[in-house]
């Protein structure tokens, strides 16, 4: 037991480095965990032996190491995301008896991971692997809503591309209706990705509460009249929330 503090702390350096836009100089990193220096120079040459942090003499900084890059590329490999999420894609197929996908941002597209769909149901545009301007689909928007406004304003530098006459054409539209999409917690599109269908999305979040990924359900617009779309967000929302924890994530904080 009096290797878990020394464990945590450890784990602490490495969640600090990894959050950080560079290498940070360890006094830096002593305050920010609340730390003495001495405990940190030597927490830091023992990471530092076994590859996960690196020292950089010019710069008196330490940043992450091989090591910390090869974790990562091993979580990668394991698809834990697709894991921790088909079983709950599953489970709302079951219960709402349409298709259901999981989408990540890539960019300013939403590209999809997983889809799964009950018995001799229509095919979609979207499938696995499919990549769509973001702003279109409802994944995209129930994950755009939660970004910052400068990292929203890198993404969509020009006006905003379409595939019919709807949907939202500049920034500034956009941001509307993600605002509105951020105060109810799911999206929606209608007919802006595929004609005669609509989709509803809730996004799950990261450990930081930023955006990880989206879990959308899409059906025939005739069949769900829009009044009905609330109930059907319900699930949707649940789903989402309950791959939140899957994550270990949190939601975001809400901005004024």
């Amino acid at each position: 037991m009096d290797q878990v503090p020394a464990a945590r702390r450890t784990l602490a350096v490495l969640r600090l480095l990894a959050a950080s836009a560079g290498p940070l100089p360890a006094s830096s990193i002593a305050r920010d965990l609340g730390l003495p220096r001495s405990s940190t120079y030597h927490l830091l040459a023992e990471m530092a032996a076994e590859g996960f942090v690196v020292a950089l003499p010019e710069e008196r900084r330490w940043g992450l190491g091989v090591a910390a890059f090869e974790v990562g590329s091993a979580y990668l490999r394991h698809g834990p995301l697709e894991r921790l999420a088909r079983p709950l894609l599953r489970r709302l197929v079951d219960r709402t008896g349409e298709i259901v996908q999981l989408g990540v941002l890539h960019g300013a597209d939403t590209l999809y991971l997983l889809k799964e769909q009950p018995p001799r149901h229509a095919t979609l545009v979207t499938d696995v692997g499919v990549r769509i301007p973001a702003h279109l689909t409802a994944s995209g928007r129930s994950m755009l809503a939660h970004l910052p406004a400068a990292q929203l304003r890198a993404l969509y530098p020009a006006p905003l591309v379409t595939r019919t006459t709807d949907g939202p054409t500049t920034l500034t539209a956009l941001r509307r209706a993600l605002r509105e999409d951020a105060a109810r917690g799911w999206s929606a599109e209608d007919g802006l990705v595929t004609e005669g269908f609509a989709s509803i999305a809730a996004c799950a979040f990261d450990h930081t509460g930023h955006p990880a990924a989206a879990i959308t359900v899409t059906f025939r617009r005739a069949a769900r009249p829009s009044e009905t779309w609330p109930d059907l967000a319900a699930p949707v929302k649940a789903a989402a929330a309950s791959l939140t924890t899957r994550l270990t994530g949190r939601p975001p904080v809400s901005r004024p």
